[in-house]
Protein backbone atom coordinates (compact mmCIF):
# COMPACT_ATOMS: atom_id res chain seq x y z
CA UNK A 1 0.00 0.00 0.00
CA UNK A 2 1.18 3.49 -0.99
CA UNK A 3 0.17 5.97 1.05
CA UNK A 4 0.87 8.50 -1.98
CA UNK A 5 4.03 8.20 -4.10
CA UNK A 6 6.65 5.97 -4.59
CA UNK A 7 10.45 6.95 -3.02
CA UNK A 8 9.12 10.68 -1.93
CA UNK A 9 12.27 13.27 -2.22
CA UNK A 10 13.81 10.83 -4.89
CA UNK A 11 13.89 11.19 -8.81
CA UNK A 12 10.03 10.49 -9.86
CA UNK A 13 10.87 8.99 -13.23
CA UNK A 14 13.36 6.92 -11.33
CA UNK A 15 11.06 6.02 -8.74
CA UNK A 16 8.37 5.32 -11.24
CA UNK A 17 10.65 3.00 -13.10
CA UNK A 18 11.45 1.11 -9.93
CA UNK A 19 7.84 0.59 -9.38
CA UNK A 20 7.25 -0.55 -12.75
CA UNK A 21 9.68 -3.35 -12.25
CA UNK A 22 9.05 -4.49 -8.93
CA UNK A 23 4.92 -4.70 -10.73
CA UNK A 24 6.34 -7.06 -13.37
CA UNK A 25 8.42 -9.48 -10.65
CA UNK A 26 5.33 -9.72 -8.67
CA UNK A 27 4.48 -6.82 -6.52
CA UNK A 28 1.05 -5.81 -6.55
CA UNK A 29 0.80 -2.11 -5.42
CA UNK A 30 -2.26 -0.48 -3.92
CA UNK A 31 -1.66 3.32 -4.41
CA UNK A 32 -3.26 5.96 -2.03
CA UNK A 33 -4.25 3.91 0.01
CA UNK A 34 -3.41 3.46 3.60
CA UNK A 35 -3.92 0.70 6.25
CA UNK A 36 -6.47 1.64 9.41
CA UNK A 37 -7.44 -1.20 11.21
CA UNK A 38 -5.54 -4.74 11.39
CA UNK A 39 -6.98 -7.29 13.19
CA UNK A 40 -5.27 -10.98 14.11
CA UNK A 41 -7.81 -13.55 12.64
CA UNK A 42 -5.91 -16.89 13.13
CA UNK A 43 -3.34 -17.84 15.36
CA UNK A 44 -0.35 -19.41 14.43
CA UNK A 45 3.25 -19.07 12.93
CA UNK A 46 3.14 -16.81 10.87
CA UNK A 47 -1.20 -17.06 11.41
CA UNK A 48 -3.38 -14.82 9.26
CA UNK A 49 -4.27 -10.97 9.88
CA UNK A 50 -6.98 -8.79 8.17
CA UNK A 51 -6.54 -5.65 7.29
CA UNK A 52 -8.73 -2.73 6.55
CA UNK A 53 -7.34 0.62 4.21
CA UNK A 54 -8.92 3.12 2.97
CA UNK A 55 -8.50 5.48 0.14
CA UNK A 56 -7.21 8.78 0.28
CA UNK A 57 -8.98 9.91 -2.87
CA UNK A 58 -12.91 8.47 -2.05
CA UNK A 59 -12.71 7.26 1.69
CA UNK A 60 -13.56 3.85 0.02
CA UNK A 61 -12.60 0.75 2.39
CA UNK A 62 -10.44 -2.34 1.14
CA UNK A 63 -9.60 -5.26 2.71
CA UNK A 64 -7.38 -8.25 2.43
CA UNK A 65 -6.12 -11.17 4.29
CA UNK A 66 -2.33 -11.43 4.62
CA UNK A 67 -0.01 -13.65 6.76
CA UNK A 68 3.09 -10.63 7.51
CA UNK A 69 2.09 -6.94 7.77
CA UNK A 70 5.67 -5.00 7.35
CA UNK A 71 4.77 -1.47 8.30
CA UNK A 72 7.42 1.29 6.50
CA UNK A 73 6.43 4.47 8.60
CA UNK A 74 9.45 6.30 8.82
CA UNK A 75 10.77 8.02 12.15
CA UNK A 76 9.91 10.71 13.88
CA UNK A 77 12.92 13.31 15.78
CA UNK A 78 12.34 12.28 19.68
CA UNK A 79 13.59 15.93 20.92
CA UNK A 80 9.98 16.87 22.63
CA UNK A 81 10.77 15.27 25.56
CA UNK A 82 14.56 15.41 26.48
CA UNK A 83 14.23 19.02 28.17
CA UNK A 84 15.20 21.88 24.64
CA UNK A 85 12.78 24.20 26.16
CA UNK A 86 14.29 24.12 29.59
CA UNK A 87 17.87 26.12 27.85
CA UNK A 88 15.47 27.88 24.85
CA UNK A 89 16.57 25.78 21.78
CA UNK A 90 14.06 25.98 19.02
CA UNK A 91 12.13 22.93 17.08
CA UNK A 92 10.00 22.53 14.42
CA UNK A 93 6.86 21.93 16.77
CA UNK A 94 5.21 19.83 14.04
CA UNK A 95 8.12 17.36 13.21
CA UNK A 96 10.33 17.55 16.04
CA UNK A 97 13.33 18.95 13.75
CA UNK A 98 16.03 21.21 15.01
CA UNK A 99 16.95 24.39 12.59
CA UNK A 100 20.77 24.84 12.78
CA UNK A 101 23.12 26.98 10.56
CA UNK A 102 25.70 26.21 8.53
CA UNK A 103 28.03 25.28 11.11
CA UNK A 104 25.22 23.24 12.92
CA UNK A 105 24.56 25.69 16.12
CA UNK A 106 20.90 25.73 17.00
CA UNK A 107 19.86 29.30 17.96
CA UNK A 108 21.31 29.09 21.21
CA UNK A 109 24.98 29.48 20.07
CA UNK A 110 26.41 26.65 22.52
CA UNK A 111 24.21 24.10 21.56
CA UNK A 112 24.96 21.70 18.17
CA UNK A 113 22.94 19.40 16.64
CA UNK A 114 23.89 16.93 14.10
CA UNK A 115 22.31 14.00 12.38
CA UNK A 116 18.69 13.19 11.10
CA UNK A 117 17.19 15.63 13.81
CA UNK A 118 18.22 18.64 11.33
CA UNK A 119 15.88 20.77 9.89
CA UNK A 120 15.87 20.23 5.79
CA UNK A 121 19.00 17.94 5.76
CA UNK A 122 19.73 14.44 4.69
CA UNK A 123 18.71 11.50 7.00
CA UNK A 124 21.40 8.92 6.15
CA UNK A 125 23.67 7.92 9.22
CA UNK A 126 27.29 8.82 7.05
CA UNK A 127 26.39 12.04 6.56
CA UNK A 128 25.85 12.11 10.43
CA UNK A 129 29.13 10.74 11.03
CA UNK A 130 30.91 13.10 8.88
CA UNK A 131 29.34 16.36 10.10
CA UNK A 132 30.10 14.55 13.86
CA UNK A 133 33.63 14.13 13.12
CA UNK A 134 34.07 17.97 11.18
CA UNK A 135 32.06 19.23 14.26
CA UNK A 136 34.97 17.92 16.68
CA UNK A 137 37.31 18.93 14.77
CA UNK A 138 36.31 22.88 14.46
CA UNK A 139 35.24 22.49 18.36
CA UNK A 140 38.53 21.34 19.03
CA UNK A 141 41.00 20.58 16.70
CA UNK A 142 41.28 24.21 15.26
CA UNK A 143 39.89 23.64 11.80
CA UNK A 144 37.15 25.02 10.22
CA UNK A 145 35.78 22.68 7.39
CA UNK A 146 31.99 22.20 7.25
CA UNK A 147 29.79 19.69 6.35
CA UNK A 148 28.78 19.33 2.55
CA UNK A 149 25.00 19.28 2.27
CA UNK A 150 25.25 19.25 -1.30
CA UNK A 151 25.67 16.03 -3.71
CA UNK A 152 25.38 13.65 -1.28
CA UNK A 153 25.46 10.04 -2.30
CA UNK A 154 22.99 7.50 -1.65
CA UNK A 155 21.36 4.60 -2.56
CA UNK A 156 18.23 2.50 -2.52
CA UNK A 157 18.13 -1.07 -2.74
CA UNK A 158 15.12 -1.82 -4.00
CA UNK A 159 15.17 -5.26 -6.40
CA UNK A 160 16.19 -3.19 -9.36
CA UNK A 161 19.20 -0.67 -7.42
CA UNK A 162 18.74 2.76 -7.25
CA UNK A 163 21.64 5.19 -7.18
CA UNK A 164 21.37 8.98 -7.22
CA UNK A 165 23.90 12.11 -6.23
CA UNK A 166 22.80 15.48 -6.84
CA UNK A 167 19.16 17.16 -7.84
CA UNK A 168 16.47 14.86 -8.87
CA UNK A 169 15.13 16.53 -12.33
CA UNK A 170 11.86 17.85 -10.13
CA UNK A 171 14.17 19.96 -8.05
CA UNK A 172 16.70 20.59 -10.56
CA UNK A 173 13.93 22.36 -12.57
CA UNK A 174 12.83 24.08 -9.53
CA UNK A 175 16.35 25.62 -9.01
CA UNK A 176 17.37 26.31 -12.18
CA UNK A 177 14.27 26.93 -14.12
CA UNK A 178 13.04 24.59 -16.78
CA UNK A 179 14.90 26.05 -20.30
CA UNK A 180 17.92 26.38 -17.99
CA UNK A 181 18.87 22.43 -17.78
CA UNK A 182 19.63 19.42 -19.93
CA UNK A 183 18.89 15.92 -19.41
CA UNK A 184 20.83 13.20 -21.13
CA UNK A 185 19.52 9.39 -20.67
CA UNK A 186 19.96 6.08 -21.72
CA UNK A 187 18.41 2.73 -21.47
CA UNK A 188 21.10 -0.08 -21.41
CA UNK A 189 21.79 -4.08 -20.84
CA UNK A 190 24.52 -5.35 -18.55
CA UNK A 191 26.42 -8.07 -19.52
CA UNK A 192 25.60 -10.29 -16.90
CA UNK A 193 21.73 -9.95 -18.20
CA UNK A 194 22.26 -10.81 -21.52
CA UNK A 195 23.51 -14.70 -21.04
CA UNK A 196 19.62 -15.15 -19.39
CA UNK A 197 18.49 -12.59 -21.81
CA UNK A 198 16.98 -10.70 -18.87
CA UNK A 199 15.61 -7.23 -18.46
CA UNK A 200 17.07 -5.61 -21.92
CA UNK A 201 14.85 -2.17 -21.83
CA UNK A 202 14.93 -2.18 -17.94
CA UNK A 203 18.65 -0.41 -16.32
CA UNK A 204 18.66 3.40 -17.19
CA UNK A 205 20.36 6.30 -16.54
CA UNK A 206 20.60 9.62 -16.93
CA UNK A 207 22.90 12.68 -15.67
CA UNK A 208 21.00 16.47 -15.54
CA UNK A 209 23.23 19.56 -16.62
CA UNK A 210 22.80 23.50 -15.69
CA UNK A 211 23.59 24.95 -18.86
CA UNK A 212 23.71 28.28 -17.46
CA UNK A 213 27.04 26.56 -15.33
CA UNK A 214 29.06 25.73 -18.11
CA UNK A 215 27.05 22.73 -18.44
CA UNK A 216 27.76 21.46 -14.71
CA UNK A 217 26.41 18.47 -13.65
CA UNK A 218 23.67 19.08 -10.94
CA UNK A 219 22.18 15.43 -11.12
CA UNK A 220 23.31 11.58 -11.31
CA UNK A 221 20.44 8.88 -11.26
CA UNK A 222 21.27 5.41 -12.03
CA UNK A 223 19.04 2.15 -11.79
CA UNK A 224 20.86 -1.30 -12.15
CA UNK A 225 23.15 -3.73 -10.69
CA UNK A 226 25.81 -2.53 -8.51
CA UNK A 227 24.76 1.38 -8.77
CA UNK A 228 25.74 2.30 -5.29
CA UNK A 229 29.41 1.44 -6.32
CA UNK A 230 28.52 3.17 -9.43
CA UNK A 231 27.18 6.25 -7.37
CA UNK A 232 29.67 6.44 -4.77
CA UNK A 233 32.94 7.05 -7.88
CA UNK A 234 30.51 9.45 -9.64
CA UNK A 235 29.77 11.80 -6.76
CA UNK A 236 33.53 12.60 -6.29
CA UNK A 237 33.70 13.60 -9.61
CA UNK A 238 30.92 15.81 -9.18
CA UNK A 239 32.24 17.19 -5.58
CA UNK A 240 34.87 18.31 -8.15
CA UNK A 241 32.38 20.09 -10.16
CA UNK A 242 32.34 17.66 -13.23
CA UNK A 243 30.78 19.09 -16.31
CA UNK A 244 29.22 16.97 -19.36
CA UNK A 245 32.30 17.85 -21.57
CA UNK A 246 34.75 16.39 -18.74
CA UNK A 247 32.70 13.18 -18.46
CA UNK A 248 32.64 12.96 -22.24
CA UNK A 249 35.90 13.21 -22.30
CA UNK A 250 36.45 10.34 -20.46
CA UNK A 251 37.37 7.23 -21.50
CA UNK A 252 34.79 4.23 -20.81
CA UNK A 253 35.35 0.61 -19.40
CA UNK A 254 34.16 -1.98 -21.59
CA UNK A 255 32.36 -4.11 -20.60
CA UNK A 256 30.83 -2.27 -17.62
CA UNK A 257 27.51 -0.28 -16.68
CA UNK A 258 28.90 2.82 -15.79
CA UNK A 259 30.28 3.05 -19.18
CA UNK A 260 27.02 3.90 -20.09
CA UNK A 261 26.98 7.18 -18.01
CA UNK A 262 30.51 8.46 -20.31
CA UNK A 263 29.16 8.28 -23.50
CA UNK A 264 29.11 11.17 -25.40
CA UNK A 265 26.54 12.72 -27.75
CA UNK A 266 28.55 12.32 -31.34
CA UNK A 267 28.81 8.55 -29.96
CA UNK A 268 25.06 8.33 -28.99
CA UNK A 269 24.15 9.90 -32.86
CA UNK A 270 26.68 7.35 -34.56
CA UNK A 271 25.07 4.46 -33.11
CA UNK A 272 21.60 5.08 -33.80
CA UNK A 273 22.56 5.43 -36.94
CA UNK A 274 24.73 2.46 -37.15
CA UNK A 275 27.74 4.10 -38.12
CA UNK A 276 29.74 2.86 -35.11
Amino acid sequence: MVRSILLRGFDQQMANKIGEYMEEHGICFLREIVPTKIERIEEGTPGKLRVTATSVKDGENHEGEYNTVLLAIGRDACTHSIGLENVGVKLNEKTGKVPVNEKEQTNVPHIYAIGDILEGKLELTPVAIQAGRLLARRLYGGQNTECDYNNVPTTVFTPLEYGACGRSEEKAIEAFGEENIEVYHSSFWPLEWTVPNKGKDTCYAKIICNKQDNDRIVGFHILGPNAGEITQGFAVAMKCGMTKVQLDNTIGIHPVCAEVCIQSNDQTILSSLGLQ
